[in-house]
This record gives structure tokens, sequence and C-alpha cells, in this order.
């Protein structure tokens, strides 16, 4: 598909700016610019798009009202009802999530001897982790080190993170990488064989790790892989959602009632520790934007640890990566890794000018895009009446030769070829899409902990380590070095537990009552499981004839 000709005369424009653009570096935004910018035009700032959340131990948090909606909903199941009698399984770890995260709690356990049972509603490995591009942080050169990692991830958030949640961040990150370097991740290297870093946005250094533009996948897949291969510790049950969970006689989490998206079968799971691992809610559509998450990021382990009784946090802040792809529109919303602009790529106008520092942090990046597009009117309208801004990819091939695009951002350059997009010759049109779940289930502690005794969460379902904003290349290291930390914790944990001799729904019941008593009486009900794209004007209605 190639650029329509009104498309075509904007991007003459940028054509004629490049050369001066090639040498000029863009002043970055004052603290009061950003603050003034960020208020203005992100997302989170839209308080009519927001509401007071009326049950639960965080009641009275402003949420989204798409995130409001999934707790503000009955259970799947009638805990009147269940048969809490007939155990299907037990486990000294149940796992809930087959992503990074989940599998990197997996391994774990299983090294300090735990017998694991992994839930996950897709297939192992359909996760974000799979889908991230960009990199991995971690301070490995002469010139960094894990204290200005710390200062940097804790500017990045506003310094709403939780100080000992980062502090085990940046410390265990060198740690990290070298595991999963030891167990297959490629990383670009120099010939003489030092990591290639870059930077990111929000980063004072270069500490970026990548494997190309493949990082999440080469992370995942060797995760994944890792797990396949203990199957003496680790049995995986794909296809299969945890849709509540259960409690001891002293409040304790003994494990999950599971559902069977292919049989439609219910199991009822023991566990002596459960950790929940199931990411973000991007597939909520927050605001209504395009989301970058993979189809099963439906908020399930959210819902279910919120009826038990984990409080949230920081919840109402969503991250929107600034550079989504808006056209074509058949790849609407899909990630445009800020790799790109780490290698070089300007951000620019509809007359090809310069607006923002290419890698302010991304709430920042976000908000001036979207302020070029709605105030300054100087976005590059697409052929649905949508709007974006350039990324001008061409100035990667001018900073660094001949062939720059197809070496260090391949998949992005076959992403655009399907369409008759060259992106080492022409720029792209990018605009802002949902992207991370910057809050979550409140952990107590370093090791993944929960106010519920024996219940661990990590990764993106958690809340704190990336305070209200994260960034570039914090993810991947989040789900590596808390799924790490939760899994070994957990597993040594379980040794001193015993199974619960009684189940219990009762929070369930309690929840259930309290939605009634604050006057929600809903046919909604969650977890959802999978998003529903079915048009309003389709639902309900009986379109399918009978076969002849």
């Amino acid at each position: 598909m190639l650029y329509p000709e009104y498309m075509l005369e904007s991007i003459k424009r940028v054509e004629e700016t490049r050369e001066r653009r090639l040498n000029e570096v863009y002043p970055r935004l004052s603290l009061e610019e950003a603050e003034e910018i960020l208020h203005k035009f992100h997302p989170d700032f839209k308080r009519e798009e927001k509401r007071a959340l009326k049950v639960g131990p965080s009641k009275g948090m402003m949420l989204n009202h798409e995130v409001a909606d999934i707790f503000e909903s009955r259970s799947r199941i009638d805990p009147d009802r269940f048969n809490l009698s007939k155990v299907d399984f037990e486990s000294d770890v149940l796992i809930i999530g087959g992503g990074g995260a989940g599998c990197a709690s997996a391994i774990m356990a299983s090294e300090e001897g735990a017998n694991v049972l992994l839930l996950t509603k897709l297939r192992l490995g359909d996760a974000n982790t799979m889908m991230a591009q960009g990199g991995i942080q971690a301070a490995v050169t002469p010139q960094d080190s894990p204290a200005i990692h710390y200062l940097d991830v804790m500017g990045g958030g506003h310094f709403d993170n939780d100080p000992k949640l980062v502090k085990a961040l940046v410390e265990d990150a060198p740690f990290v990488i070298r595991w999963l370097e030891n167990m297959g991740v490629m990383f670009d290297k120099y010939p003489d064989s030092r990591m290639k870093v870059q930077h990111g946005g929000g980063t004072s250094k270069k500490r970026m790790h990548a494997a190309r533009d493949y990082t999440g996948a080469a992370i995942m897949k060797t995760l994944r892989d890792e797990v396949r291969n203990r199957t003496d510790k680790i049995q995986v049950m794909e296809f299969t959602a945890a849709i509540e969970l259960v409690l001891g006689e002293n409040g304790e989490c003994a494990g999950a009632i599971a559902y069977n998206m292919e049989t439609e079968e219910y199991y009822l799971i023991k566990a002596k520790c459960t950790i929940i691992a199931t990411g973000g809610f991007g597939r909520l559509h927050i605001q209504g934007y395009p989301t970058t998450n993979h189809y099963g990021a439906t908020a399930d382990g959210l819902v279910i640890a919120y009826r038990a009784g984990v409080p949230l946090r920081y919840l109402g802040s969503v991250q929107y990566h600034p550079t989504g792809a808006v056209f074509p529109e058949q790849i609407l919303g899909l990630l445009i890794t800020e790799k790109v602009r780490g290698s070089g790529a300007q951000v620019v106008n509809v007359d090809g000018e310069q607006f923002v520092y290419p890698l302010e942090p991304r709430d920042i990046e976000a908000s001036a895009i979207i302020r070029e597009c709605i105030e300054r009117n100087k976005g590059v309208r697409t052929p649905s009446g949508a709007s974006g801004v350039w990324l001008d990819t061409p100035m990667i091939e001018l900073k660094h030769g001949e062939g720059a695009c197809r070496r260090l951002i391949p998949a992005m350059v076959r992403q655009y070829e399907r369409f008759g997009i060259d992106i080492a010759k022409e720029p792209i049109l990018t605009y802002p899409t949902l992207h991370y779940q910057n809050g979550g289930l409140y952990i107590i502690d370093e090791w993944g902990r929960t106010a519920i005794p024996n219940l661990f969460a990590a990764g993106e379902v958690t809340g704190g380590v990336h305070g209200t904003n994260r960034l570039m290349g914090n993810s991947l290291l989040d789900v590596n070095v808390f799924g790490r930390r939760a899994g070994k914790a957990a597993a040594i944990q379980a040794k001193t537990v015993q199974f619960a001799k009684r189940l219990s729904l009762e929070h369930v019941k309690n929840y259930h009552r309290e939605l009634l008593e604050n006057g929600i009486v809903t046919s909604r009900v969650s977890p959802i499981l999978l998003p529903d794209y079915t048009p309003e004007h389709l639902k309900n209605k009986r379109l399918l004839q009978k076969p002849r």
C-alpha cells in the first residue's frame, strides 16, 4: 500500500528539512514544561474518564471506567453452588500466567525443588513479553551503575515508585542479563564480545540491551523452552484460565478455580503457595485507545486477587506508548519500538519540523504528540480520519549507514514492507497507543508477597516498581527480576506450608454482598477472559443462518 498523494506532499516537506535536522539537537522540556503538557494532554488527567471505585479494599480509588467496570462485576461462578469438596489438582506452587514473569517464576520454583503447576489462558508464551521489541535495561558498563539506573527509574516514575522494589530491580539487573544469556538469549554484541547498549527514553546512560528488535521474543522463547524442558517439576495447562482464588480457614490463599476454555470444564486446584503473573489490561482499550497488547491482556489476575482482598496501587495510571502505528489502518495500534527513536529517528509534524526531543520519558513524549495533533493541528490525517505525526526513519540510515534499518530494526522493516512502505526511505505515521499498566496489585515486599498469606504476584499485574510512568526496557527487566524472586520465595515458603484442610469462597460471597450494598446491580461478569469485538449493533442479534 502506497501513501496517498496528500501524504506524499507532507513527506516532501519532511525530506526538505532532513539535512538540517541531521545535526540538530532538539532541547528537552524543562520540569515545568513537562508538568504542564502532562496535565493538559495526557489521558490520565481526563477526570471525566474516571470514577471512584465503589467496592473492595481500594474503595474510592479513581480508575478509568473500563477498569472500574471489571471490578464492579459479579463472579463467573455461583459461590454458593460450586463444589469445593472435589479437588482436581494439588501443587506446591500454582502459577497463574504463562508469560515472562510466570515462566521465570516456574523455573526458579522448580530449582528450589517445588512441584509447579502453571496455568496459561492461551498458549505458553502468548504474552506481552513475546511482543516487546526494544530492549531490557541493565547497568553493566564502566560509565554506568545500578545507583544511576535507580535514579533514572525513580525520576521516570515521577518519584511515585516504591524504593525497595526499584532497588531490587536495578541491583538484580546485571545478573538477570547473565542468567538469560546463559540460558541462550543472544544479545547484540561487538566483535570483541562487549554488549551493545543504547539509550532509551528517560535514560541518562546507555544501558539498553537488545536482540535486534526481537528482544522480547528472544527472551520469551528462551524462558518458554526452559519451562518445557523441566517436565519433571513443571506441569503446564494451556487454554486454562484462573477465574477465582480459593482461601483457607485462616484467610490464606489455598489455590484457585480454573476454567478450561476448550472443554468448558472447571477445575479445583489446591496449592501451598500461589503466584499471580497474568500481565496487564491493554485489551480493555482504556478511553478507546488501540493497544499494542496481546489478545489475552484482560486483567484477570487483578480481578481475582482484588476479590480476595489484595489492594491496588497506582492503577489509575496508564502508559500510552508514544509511537503506535496509525497508518496503514490494518496495523493500527501496533508497537513501533522505542529503539527506532533510540537509533536516530526523529518525531516531526506535517511540515517536517521537530516539536519534541525524541527520547523524552514516554508519558511526556506521548503528550507532546497528542498536543501537536489536537491543539496545534499539525498532525497528518489518515483516510479513516485519524491523526498522527511522522517518525522519520530514514534518519537512521543517514546516521548509521546504508542498510542500518534492516540491520537494527528488521521486524519494523518487515512490518511495513507488507504494505509497500520502505522505512529506510520513507517516514512512518504514528500516534500514541495503549501500551502498559503502570499500576496493579500492591505487593508488600521485594519478593512479591501480597497482603494475603501464601499469595504472591509478579510482573505487569503489580504496581509500585514503575511509579506512574515506566521507562523503556524496564518491563522485560521487571518480569525477570520479580518473576525469579517470587518463584524462589514461594517455593521456599511452600516447604513450611500445609495444604488447607477447608477451602472457602466466602470472600466471593462477601464481594457480591458489597456490590448490592453499594447499589451495583449488574449482569457484568469478570474476569472477562477474552475481549469482545462484536460491533454494538450486532450484539444480541441472531445473524447466523441455519445450515441447509
